[in-house]
């Protein structure tokens, strides 16, 4: 039976799935997963079997090499990427089948390395060869059992729209800061088609959701939910997490991004902005290369979300429903063991010594780069024949080596940038090049990994100038070429000690770690000659020192250290998952995991009316904003249903009811003027009274209020430099408010006001507190808490102990009333087995037990309340009819049933 969750998830955007096509495969398929589930043991090499008869038959004709172990049942951690880390390869000898290897330049399979020995490594993504649907069953068996990968198959048609459209063409510019202008000219539909433009496509979005589907069907037919760990890559998945977490609440899923995030400025012209937010944070740790980026992440969840981090001993934190999604900062590395295997390659010395005799006497920068629009290639020949210019001394001694590795993708601005790098090349070698000597080597092919190395350890300085790149391991490589294998006839150690030098632009991933480069804003032509000219000028002994420090840190931060730290700390992340309840809630990219505590649990109408009806002394205390009205609101006044119910609560001689708010007793007193039983605490308690004929009551005796003179002048500072802020003056408090304000700015400006203010009232007797866009000054000894107290007291006091209390509130001051209501009946405060409902609205962490969802469950529950206060109508009935009405009533001493009351009152 297939699950709802896929429909809804693709419902989310209105359009029509099917018209992409089927995904292709028997067992890919929605309905043939749904009707034949693999059992967990189909990790075991041998067990598909099972599955299909002819298997033996269809494996015979693939030839596969794999050197990885079959597997016993235990936790695994399940790598799903865009592609596998295999090379596919149709069989040489012409025959039908297919050869596999694993693709030794992939990173994806060197992060096995920092994996503890007992946990086992799955692999899922695409396979990065066009299969025919006829052989995929048998590939995909191959796979499974030679490689313990699971490929994902994509039509043609959606594999396009997905990744070289969506992917490509919108996610991967705007994610390295390149905005979709409109073009200067209508599209055609040839230009529509091919994705020429960059601006969002609806279309191309249901595609690549319907994409990440297809991995979640794969990933499902693999997984152990409760042993298996999920860590998913790159910004190809980003909607795969909500997918999974659907199915598996309790599923532990992990998420890196390889790309840079942008900041909120530039992510927030996404149309489906707080959908990828919504969907990355049903992820239990989300890992960023940066800092910067995990902040600009971080600031787009404030801003459009709402929610704050916080750090915790070196970890950081987002509260998202009761669950901490952790946000892990770490560099990737490269894998040593692989560069030094290809490093002993003989070809790569023979091109070593070959390089050597090519370059002699030549100072050689070198530009490692794939060809597309962010490596700022251009930029870097700029700067090299600016250096020619203004240091005539390096013509015919300095030469610059660029590879341009051939580009990935096409396009227009590709097609520019290709011209113009080819149109500078030229220009340089026309005018400072001599016989023998040409001053740029451009290299526009691909390069082996020994030609590359090689290219490497000749190499005086490396140079990026990306304007934009997510991490750039080419520095990485450089350093460990530079440092040699001991014992090499190409190592540097024969002409010295090891040296290198870095020419690096500041908006790459590396450049924070590599703190003895050259930081450069490669948009400044000039000021990167400079860089160049000094790199290659600096004393051979500041070029040994930098070159230590680098190596350093590049060989103990490799890519085994950075997934050993990611699994490390996704496993922390997730130690709490099967100790609290959970479960989801949500549509489409809206669905989330609430995570509460064991004790924790809605409020049963049935249950509090039972207690209602058999107390006698009974105490409501109800919050007003945010409880009995939507904090949203613009009418903040209670309407007419909501003073029925309260004027109904009140005429019960058995009840106290009181309104426990921060608003000032002028304003409840006019907003509730139409309740004369209703007692009201204002200004969160300071005044207090019982009804509408008493006085009002201080809660404290201070009347000594010199301090706001002191407090308000700090408070107009902010103010006059926030925009949006503003100032709320009440009788005994001052507290400013900032939710119309800049989120970030205004977050930043309460941090700081609440610092400034209780440094300068450091000596008076006040409170300085922030809350949900507020900082707040007040008295000391006021609050909700205290004043809830003291009404149970007084209670107590005149013979009316309590035997029944609710307490409802939604914010954080009304945490002390909850907190308070739990202690008094160990002081004796109520009546014993007094049935307590402190009760908050929201489902979210709280001192309260109970919940509700919003402020309508709470006038509904409140209604029931005032229904079982109501007394029974009087009925005239004729005297014929009276024995017939006296035999229907029900004298029993069994309690009355209250579902029918409850169904009446809804």
């Amino acid at each position: 039976m297939m699950s709802r969750s896929y429909t809804n998830l693709l419902d989310l955007a209105a359009g029509n799935f099917a018209a992409l096509g089927p995904s292709g495969g028997g067992r890919r398929r929605l309905a043939s997963f749904g009707a034949k589930r693999m059992p967990r043991v189909m990790t075991v090499p041998g067990t598909l079997s099972d599955l299909d008869d002819d298997d033996d038959e269809q494996a015979a004709t693939s030839s596969v090499a794999s050197d990885v172990p079959s597997s016993a049942v235990g936790e695994r951690l399940i790598v799903v990427a865009n592609q596998l880390p295999v090379v596919a390869r149709r069989r040489s000898d012409g025959g039908r089948g297919w050869a596999f290897s694993w693709d030794e330049d992939s990173l994806l399979l060197r992060l096995r390395d920092g994996v503890p020995d007992e946990m086992e490594v799955f692999f899922v993504g695409s396979l990065g060869a066009d299969v025919p649907p006829g052989e995929q069953d048998e590939v995909s068996q191959s796979l499974i059992d030679g490689f313990r990968c699971a490929p994902v198959f994509l039509t043609p048609e959606l594999n396009d729209r997905f990744y070289h459209h969506f992917c490509k063409r919108y996610l991967w510019p705007l994610f390295h800061y390149m905005l979709p202008f409109a073009s200067p000219l209508p599209p055609t539909a040839e230009a529509a088609a091919s994705g020429d433009g960059g601006r969002f496509d609806r279309s191309a979005w249901e595609a690549y959701v319907l994409a990440n589907k297809h991995f979640y069907e794969k990933v499902v037919e693999v997984i152990n939910p409760e042993d298996d760990y999920v860590w998913v890559h790159d910004y190809h998945l980003m909607a795969l997490p909500t997918f999974l977490r659907r199915r598996f609440n309790r599923l532990r899923i992990g998420f890196f991004l390889h790309s840079p995030f942008p900041s909120s400025e530039i992510y927030r012209t996404l149309p489906v902005r707080e959908e990828v937010l919504r969907t990355l944070l049903n992820c239990d740790l989300i890992g960023f290369h940066t800092f910067d980026y995990a902040r600009h992440f971080l600031s787009c969840c404030s801003r459009m979300l709402g929610l704050e981090y916080q750090s915790k001993r070196g970890y950081i934190g987002l509260e998202y429903f009761g669950r901490t999604v952790g946000i892990k900062i770490m560099p990737m590395g490269i894998h040593m063991g692989q560069l030094q295997s290809v490093l002993r390659l003989p070809e790569k010395e023979d091109k070593v010594a070959e390089l050597r005799q090519q370059f002699q006497g030549k100072a050689v920068l070198l530009g490692v780069d794939d060809t597309d629009i962010f490596k700022g290639i251009n930029l870097k020949l700029l700067a090299f024949e600016n250096m020619l210019r203004m240091h005539p001394k390096w013509q015919g001694r300095a030469v610059l080596v660029q590879i341009a590795n051939p580009p990935r993708g096409k396009g227009k601005e590709l097609e520019a940038i290709q011209a113009e790098i080819r149109e500078s090349c030229d220009r340089i070698n026309r005018e400072f090049g001599q016989t023998g000597y040409s001053p740029v080597v451009f290299i526009d092919r691909n390069v082996s990994s020994a030609e590359r190395l090689a290219y490497y350890t000749i190499a005086e300085c490396v140079v990026v100038t990306a304007v934009r790149d997510g991490m750039n391991l080419t520095p990485y490589e450089y350093i460990v070429c530079r440092q040699g294998i001991p014992g090499s006839e190409s190592a540097p150690e024969v002409s010295g000690p090891n040296k290198s030098m870095l020419v690096v632009s500041e908006f790459i991933g590396c450049s924070p770690s590599l703190s003895g480069a050259i930081r450069v804003n490669p948009w400044n032509v000039e000021t990167t000659a400079e860089a160049l000219n000094e790199a290659i000028s600096m004393s051979e002994q500041e070029k040994q020192l930098r070159h230590g420090k680098h190596y350093r840190y590049v060989s103990t931060h490799d890519v085994a250290y950075w997934s050993k730290s990611f699994v490390q700390d996704l496993e922390r992340a997730c130690k709490d998952h099967f100790r609290k309840p959970c479960w989801g809630i949500g549509l489409g990219f809206g669905f989330r995991v609430v995570a509460l505590d064991p004790h924790f649990t809605k409020l049963n109408l049935d249950t509090i009316i039972m207690s209602y009806e058999r107390a006698k002394s009974r105490v409501i205390l109800l919050d007003y904003d945010g409880t009995l009205v939507p904090q949203t609101s613009i009418d903040k006044k209670p309407s007419s249903e909501i003073s029925r119910i309260i004027n109904t609560l009140c005429s019960d001689s058995n009840n106290t009811v009181f309104i426990v708010s921060g608003r000032s007793r002028d304003s409840l007193g006019s907003m509730f003027a139409s309740c004369p039983k209703l007692g009201i605490a204002a200004e969160h308690g300071y005044f207090l009274r019982w009804t509408r004929d008493e006085g009002w009551q201080s809660s404290t005796h201070t009347s000594d209020f010199g301090w706001m003179q002191t407090a308000e002048p700090v408070m107009n500072l902010y103010t006059e430099s926030t925009d949006g802020s503003y100032i709320e003056t009440k009788e005994t408090a001052l507290v400013w408010h900032h939710q119309d304000a800049d989120p970030g700015f205004g977050y930043t400006q309460a941090k700081e006001m609440l610092d400034h203010l209780e440094s300068v009232l450091a000596n008076e007797p006040v409170a300085v507190k922030s809350g949900l866009f507020i900082v707040e000054v007040k008295p000391q000894g006021v609050s909700k808490g205290l004043v809830a107290e003291k009404i149970l007291t007084l209670m107590k006091e005149k013979g009316r102990q309590a035997d029944f209390v609710l307490c409802i509130g939604d914010d954080r001051s009304d945490e002390d009333m909850f907190e308070n209501i739990a202690d008094v009946m160990k002081r004796n405060i109520v009546a014993p087995k007094t049935p307590l409902f402190a009760c908050t609205v929201g489902q979210k962490p709280s001192k309260a037990r109970f919940y509700l969802d919003d402020t309508f469950e709470v006038v509904n529950m409140l209604s029931l309340l005032a229904d079982a206060s109501e007394p029974d109508p009087v009925i005239e009935l004729e005297e014929d009819d009276l024995a017939t009405s006296v035999s229907a009533i029900d004298i029993s001493d069994e309690p009355p049933q209250l579902g029918n009351r409850r169904d009446e009152g809804s």
